[in-house]
């Protein structure tokens, strides 16, 4: 197998977040699910974004965010994922290279627009997304870069881009392309919103083509429609190599075909917002995978990332992650 030039190469929801702290009362007047995310039209996004008037805006999308978390360790990452040819497309562009991410696909015509998501962050610390789709969900396999993939040493594939079927195909095409390589496959299930959408469809991929699922406790619960964890790990275990499963406060739960390693949460002082929590948590871990890090070490390093981002706004690293693995006694 070749030398891989990119630790991760990801497929993704290209997407802008805006980020605003908000009163739970702002979630009653607007009827948003708290805690969770709904897909929303233009319309209704072109009201919350006057709504969120104050908000954070920054590049990102789950896949985009965890590739910037890579970089941050000092990993090499590229990214596939579309944009409208417009302003939010352009920034996109713009902020996602400046973290060091090497991303080269072609914007498309708008209309519609770059995708965005609108985060609104109560005191708790929960995160309840409406999300408008727009551009991000034309991508389809004339966009997979096989050259781009095939250079990347682990792929990672996004299940918020499950909506459409062109989108399921351009998945399994950068599957086939990664395992062709020798490449490893890793996808994150995203939210049980896209569980229950999916179900049969990400259990046919989990497996056929993945070698590393992430997910959540719900997330894994609902995969395998079981109620008991263990249960639902051990059918996981069996169709894929390696499952890593979040569970908040508790840690979380690294299991392969022969063992299960428990990885403790990093203590955060003051968790001010969960965006981007698992999306960190598989950067560390891809980092540690990519670099032949023993499982609990890529656990440990996800925990770490993961509590770096919720510790502040927003779902990428604020302090460089390299910088903090190296002060908490990590080699990187």
């Amino acid at each position: 197998m070749a030398t891989s030039t990119y630790d991760v190469v990801a497929v993704g929801n290209a997407i802008i977040d805006l980020i605003q702290a908000v009163p739970d009362s702002f979630l009653a007047e607007e009827n948003i699910a708290k805690d969770a995310m709904t897909l929303i039209d233009e319309a209704r996004a072109d009201h919350l974004t006057a709504r969120l008037s104050s908000a954070t805006v920054a590049a990102g999308g789950s896949a985009a965010n965890t590739v910037t978390g890579v970089a941050s360790f000092g990993g090499k990452a590229g990214y596939i994922g579309k944009v409208a040819n417009d302003e939010l497309g352009a920034r996109f562009t713009r902020e996602f290279r400046a973290a060091g991410v090497a991303f080269n696909t072609p914007p498309r015509p708008a209309p519609p627009g770059t995708a965005r998501s609108l985060i609104a962050v109560t005191a708790d610390g929960h995160r309840s997304m409406n999300t408008y789709l727009g551009a991000s969900t034309l991508l389809n396999a004339e966009d997979i870069d096989a050259d781009l993939i095939r250079d990347g040493e682990t792929l990672f594939l996004e299940g918020y881009l499950f909506d459409r079927d062109e989108a399921k195909t351009a998945f399994i095409r950068a599957a086939e392309i990664a395992r062709a390589a020798g490449r490893k496959v890793s996808l994150t299930l995203s939210d049980k919103f896209c569980v229950d959408r999916h179900r049969d469809s990400f259990r046919h991929l989990v497996a056929g083509h993945v070698d590393i699922l992430f997910g959540n406790e719900a997330e894994i619960l609902s995969l395998y429609e079981n109620e008991d964890l263990g249960a639902a790990i051990e059918s996981a275990r069996a169709a894929c190599s390696v499952v890593a499963i979040t569970r908040s406060a508790a840690g979380s739960l690294i299991a392969t075909r022969d063992e299960t390693v428990e990885v403790a949460a990093y203590p955060v002082s003051n968790v001010v917002d969960s965006t981007g929590a698992g999306d960190q948590y598989a950067a560390g871990f891809l980092f540690g995978y990519a670099r032949k890090r023993p499982l609990a070490e890529c656990g440990a390093l996800a925990s770490l990332a993961a509590a770096e981002v919720i510790s502040h706004m927003g779902p990428r690293p604020e302090e460089n992650l390299r910088a903090l693995a190296l002060k908490s006694g990590f080699r990187v």
